[in-house]
């Protein structure tokens, strides 16, 4: 058997000096279990704590998440966030920074009851071990079973995997960080109205022939005429939904408001993307683009910037009696406005210094993604168009969908319907920057 010298001048064997123990007296054994016990029931306490913080959390994120959804509501109706709500999203996000911390500090102590405890463990289980293993015991009966020194346990702790990785616990920031939704806009630009049906009807006049004229007295007065037509805009459905779990509904409750947030969102891209250019063919809208009136290139002149054309298709609009109200750019052509320079490099329009704000000939610009760069739209938009809500967005949740009820899933369904009525389609100038240019 081979020895080892310890630091007490005994020379031990082998297997006791690398295991960096002796056995473990009875009486030392009987000590560590009654810690062990100890030590679960404390963990248990701060585990009934953690769960209680934990719920506090998740139902702060559920208030975040629905004042979330009345601020993007009232950016959508009013175009700002109310200060009620600006306060409420403060107090709430004051409130989570200190349960977060609560929880953080509880999380911290049971991760150093979890490390204490594994390391008594770790030393009953090695003692135990070695007062077991036949060398040992050899050992101690040469020397009638008495050992006067005692060699310390030194334990190398690592994060990685075999040490102290698992009782690290990364911090949690609560909610869900969403990618940045596109701003839409087009629907605040026009009028809106509800209805009951599945279609608006309205009669448009399509023809008047003026004959009016002086007539001397006794002599025929002239005959003017009028013709009328019946126009249809039909409701249609704008629908889309996801599938989950009827278990990660009840463990995440936050992830049912943020779902709902996100299909309202996406009826609303869909929303915005109908108003300006469905094309009315099967269940789409009739938007805005398609009958719009097309920019007369027979206005333009020779070295005419973006600028120049909106003025020229405003005074196209007037020509047929109607005042336009309000722009649609993408934003690289806003953006191509604001920095155009003179000679000097001087900018024309925009001041580095202070912007005022996106106007244009003093109408407001809407820039928006929604149009296809180089497009523009420039129209009578409050007394042109009007949106009918025949059912505003709504979610709704059901397990009767194919066979949801055997596999435990939940449809989510987003839905909404509306009509667009376009009533005077030559109140609206629709070009193309490009195709002018190069025309």
């Amino acid at each position: 058997m081979n020895y080892h010298k310890a630091a007490s001048g005994l020379y031990l064997p082998d297997t006791v000096a690398h295991s960096g123990l002796l056995a473990l007296s009875p009486r030392t054994k009987k000590a560590l279990r009654s810690q062990l016990r100890n030590d679960a029931s404390d963990m248990a306490a701060v585990r009934s704590l953690i769960s209680e913080v934990q719920v506090k959390l998740d139902n702060r994120d559920k208030e975040i998440a629905a004042t979330i959804s009345k601020a993007q509501e009232e950016i959508t109706n009013l175009g700002k966030i109310s200060t009620e709500t600006k306060d409420a999203l403060k107090k709430q996000a004051e409130d989570g920074s200190a349960i977060q911390a609560r929880l953080m500090s509880l999380e911290q102590s049971l991760a150093g009851l979890k490390d204490l405890t594994n390391q008594r463990r770790a030393l009953e289980s090695i003692g135990t071990k070695v007062s077991k293993d036949a060398k040992v015991q050899a050992w101690l009966k040469d020397r009638g079973g008495k050992v006067r020194s005692v060699v310390n346990t030194i334990t190398e702790l690592t994060s990685g995997d075999g040490g102290a990785g698992d009782l690290i616990r990364a911090d949690r920031l609560p909610g869900i960080i969403t990618p940045q939704n596109r701003t839409l806009r087009i629907r605040n630009l026009l009028p809106k109205g509800r209805t009951t049906s599945n279609a608006i009807e309205f009669i448009q006049e399509s023809g008047f022939t003026n004959n009016a004229a002086v007539v001397a007295e006794g002599a025929q007065k002239p005959e003017s005429s009028l013709s009328f037509e019946l126009q249809t805009a039909p409701v249609r459905t704008i629908a889309h939904f996801v599938k989950a779990s009827v278990q990660v509904l009840d463990d995440v409750p936050q992830l049912e408001s943020y779902i709902d947030t996100r299909l309202k969102y996406g009826l609303a891209l869909v929303e915005e993307q109908e108003l300006l250019s469905g094309d009315g063919t099967g269940q789409h809208l009739l938007g805005l683009i398609p009958q719009a009136t097309a920019f007369d290139n027979a206005r333009k002149r020779v070295g005419d910037t973006r600028i120049d054309i909106i003025r020229r298709a405003m005074t196209q609009l007037r020509l047929s009696e109607y005042v336009a109200d309000g722009i649609v750019l993408h934003p690289t052509d806003w953006e191509e406005i604001e920095l155009t320079k003179d000679d000097n490099q001087d900018y024309i329009w925009a001041n580095p210094r202070g912007l005022l704000g996106p106007t244009l000939w003093g109408l407001p610009v809407v820039d928006s993604t929604s149009l296809q760069e180089g497009e523009f739209l420039v129209g009578a938009f409050s007394m042109a168009a009007q949106i009918w809500d025949r059912q505003d967005a709504v979610v709704e949740l059901s397990t009767e969908d194919a066979d949801n009820f055997q596999k435990n899933l939940v449809t989510i369904r987003g839905e909404e319907r509306l009509a667009l009525t376009v009533y005077r389609p030559e109140s609206f100038i629709y070009g193309d920057f490009d195709d002018i240019v190069s025309s």
